[in-house]
């Protein structure tokens, strides 16, 4: 017979399995559930990179609400009642399965989307992600009191929660995503949570037949009855950086580094390990290290992220950024692992955790993208970072006639940084003077890394000095912010064909190029960059130049607007754009005088274009051109099998569709090869390189699409560039509104 000890041991091994599970599935089902529902918004805001930040502020919110129910039910709730109350609200969240969007929902298109987006979440998942967020709470909370030897302290089941979501989060864009549509997933994550439903109902039949057991305290747990507003406080501080920190890298490193897909994934997926490990028994030994690490890796951080970004390969620059922010997060949730209190105040913890991770989203959702110009808040997060550090409370006490002093080489820097801009017109010659005093003022960072203040603000001096240098140098002359990304226009000089000086503008989203106009009286009216004459677009119009004079013609993308320079009196035009900054800004002459100059008959539509194409006449067009970028990407629901068969309706039986491709990291002539053999279209390509050097040329990819073989006729036999059979790729499992997979295509 099995003696008490076994039993008993296999009961405590039952128990944290129980909860363990608990949480893994819950966390597990809250990171399946984000990727997979922003997927299905994504395609009704042009694929911008701001639907994620909201989302993330939206499922951030709910969560908070989530630990707000948690706490309020767990102190002022009798457990019998707790459980009843619970079993409730778990039955009324049935109503919302399976998931779906409301019926005939639309976003605006006059105005900023963001309450929009939030509204239809709340409609969609709100009530499912809401029981889904009490979990790591509630159930900690009911395992303290279950009377297992751990009970005294069981954030460590937190661990279980954060490998939960890391492994959900990154199952999803390589497993999940490239194996199974969205209608499956949506049904697969509604079995999830009832699953999720029956083990929390495991959890609490545990709980029910428990006793309230005494509870212990341990050295290292806060055993005070009541928490200090300083504690609460520096709770608040110590999550409110990282999530805002978060939300802000993910937009910088996609804005200023590289528009690579997916890459939000990683800094999410560093920010749920941090959790993992300083929940861990190895915070101890791991945190010191990391406060060590910290301002070793900010000198190279400060010197080429920031001072001389040109000097490394995009890769390298991502690599110390994701470090430096790894740090930080776990510096900070280091802290936070390091003050937690006694389970008495378990909920309280967790709440103000919560509730300082929405109002981190929040800053960055609603606040920033309205106060500046640029994704500024992710610098005023690394010293926010730095300020956190431990020490900052000895170091004010400590310094209490002296710490000022700390101010006077941050001060110093300032002043020198004024008088260096109001010399503004000879800096080009001072770069090299001025490159090496600020890599050597970045240098004495690490001599104050024992003293927070003087650390932070000499980190944000540097920063926001080079900043402002950058700009300078760049001579931009406008740059604002939308819901759809950082739009900036900058002045720069060529040598014309005389090799006199010549301005031309261009037009930034991000770091990507969408086009440029000379100012000149002789180039004002020439499409550039991927428009330009040599290449596709400039063959293309001049093939069908006598027989276009009456077409009907569609540009999806309008960039700044150069494509209208090929329009003729008789045609008629139709631009689509999402961002109704990118439409202000082409509109004004101050920047760019193509449509002013070009766009005869043209007819503006503000709006995501498959929505706005619906609404157009069927056999309307008899050139449809599709260039919507999001910086360097193109919003996958624009390529998917249904888009095209959407495209071809609208376009008359002897229509063309070109589609621009151009793209640094994905090889979307694989979509578009496998759709025309599916959809039997005559397809071609031109991988289109300048054979001279002329100004504001540049290599371009498109694909030109027809119903029959002899519409594309004239461009097989054009002597004006190389127009080729678009390859067939049989590796490429169709795209639908139902399944896309980035991974598949990647160069």
């Amino acid at each position: 017979m099995r003696n008490h000890s076994e039993a008993k041991t296999d009961r405590n091994l039952s128990l944290i399995f129980l909860f363990a599970a608990t949480l893994f599935t819950s966390a597990s089902l809250m990171f399946v559930l984000q990727p997979m529902f922003g997927k299905i918004l994504l395609p009704l805001l042009g694929g911008s990179p701001a639907v994620w930040n909201t989302c993330m502020v939206f499922y951030q919110s709910i969560l908070f609400l989530g630990y707000l129910y948690a706490h309020y039910i767990s102190t002022r709730q009798s457990q019998h009642r707790q459980i009843l109350i619970h079993a409730g609200v778990m039955l009324i969240s049935f109503l919302a399965l399976p998931l779906a969007l409301p019926e005939n929902t639309a976003p605006p298109t006059d105005s900023d989307p963001t309450f929009w987006l939030f509204w239809t979440l709340l409609l969609a998942i709100g009530l499912p992600f809401f029981v889904v967020s009490t979990t790591a709470p509630l159930i900690q909370k009911w395992f303290s009191n279950v009377g297992h030897h751990t009970s005294h302290d069981p954030y460590y089941l937190y661990a279980a929660s954060n490998a939960g979501s890391l492994i959900a989060l990154l199952s999803y864009p390589f497993i999940l995503e490239p194996n199974i549509g969205l209608a499956d997933q949506k049904t697969y994550w509604s079995i999830g949570y009832l699953l999720l439903c029956l083990l929390i109902a495991g959890c609490a039949f545990i709980l029910w037949k428990t006793r309230l057991q005494a509870e212990t305290s341990q050295e290292n747990l806060l055993e005070s009855n009541e928490l200090s507003p300083y504690t609460q406080l520096h709770w608040l501080a110590l999550a409110f950086v990282p999530s805002s920190l978060l939300l802000g890298l993910t937009n910088f490193i996609s804005t200023d580094i590289a528009s690579v897909p997916l890459l939000w994934i990683i800094p999410l997926t560093l920010y749920l390990l941090s959790f993992i490990i300083v929940f861990s028994k190895w915070n101890p030994v791991i945190h010191p290290l990391m406060v060590r690490l910290q301002p070793i890796v900010l000198l190279p951080f400060i010197a080429y992220s920031f001072i001389n970004p040109a000097v490394l390969p995009y890769w390298m620059d991502l690599m110390l950024h994701l470090l430096a922010f790894f740090l930080a997060v776990m510096v900070c949730h280091g802290e936070l692992a390091k003050s937690r209190p006694h389970t008495r105040h378990l909920t309280t913890f967790y709440l103000i955790m919560s509730f300082a991770g929405m109002l981190g989203g929040m800053f960055n959702t609603f606040v920033a993208p309205f106060v500046f110009n640029g994704v500024y808040e992710y610098p005023i997060m690394i010293v926010a970072a730095l300020l956190l550090r431990p020490g900052l409370k000895s170091s004010i006490g400590k310094y209490k006639m002296a710490w000022a002093a700390q101010l006077i080489l941050p001060a110093t820097l300032v002043i020198i940084g004024l008088l260096i801009y109001s010399s503004s017109d000879n800096l080009p010659q001072y770069l090299d003077t001025i490159g090496v005093g600020l890599i050597l003022i970045a240098g004495l960072t690490y001599a104050f890394r024992q003293q927070p203040i003087t650390l932070a603000l000499l980190t944000g001096t540097l920063i926001f000095f080079t900043q402002g240098l950058h700009g300078l140098l760049s001579n931009t002359l406008y740059q604002e912010r939308s819901f759809f990304g950082v739009l900036s226009v900058r002045e720069s000089v060529l040598a014309d064909e005389q090799n006199h000086p010549e301005k031309y503008h261009e037009l930034f989203h991000g770091t990507t190029k969408h086009g440029a106009q000379r100012l000149t009286a002789a180039h004002i009216q020439t499409p550039l960059t991927y428009y330009s004459r040599p290449g596709p677009m400039g063959q293309l119009f001049k093939e069908y130049d006598n027989a276009d004079q009456n077409w009907h013609i569609g540009v999806v993308g309008l960039g700044a607007g150069a494509l209208t320079c090929y329009a003729k009196q008789q045609q008629e035009w139709t631009l689509y754009e999402i961002d109704p900054l990118v439409v202000e800004v082409a509109s004004n002459p101050a920047y760019f005088s193509y449509l002013k100059l070009c766009s005869h008959n043209a007819a503006m539509r503000i709006g995501d274009a498959r929505l706005s194409l619906e609404k157009d006449p069927d056999k309307k067009f008899d050139l449809l051109v599709m260039d919507a970028f999001s910086s360097d990407s193109v919003p996958t629901h624009l390529l998917t099998q249904e888009a095209l068969k959407l495209y071809f309706k609208k376009l008359k039986p002897d229509g063309i569709l070109a589609f621009h491709i151009t793209n640094r990291h994905l090889a979307l002539k694989k979509v578009l090869s496998d759709h025309a053999r599916q959809l039997h279209l005559a397809a071609m390509i031109q991988e289109f390189k300048p054979q001279q050097e002329i100004p504001l040329v540049v290599a371009t990819d498109w694909v030109v699409m027809a119903n029959r073989a002899e519409t594309l006729e004239p461009l097989r036999l054009s002597r004006l560039g190389h127009w080729q059979k678009l390859p067939l790729y049989f590796d490429v499992k169709p795209w639908t509104d139902d399944f896309t997979n980035i991974v598949s295509i990647w160069k």
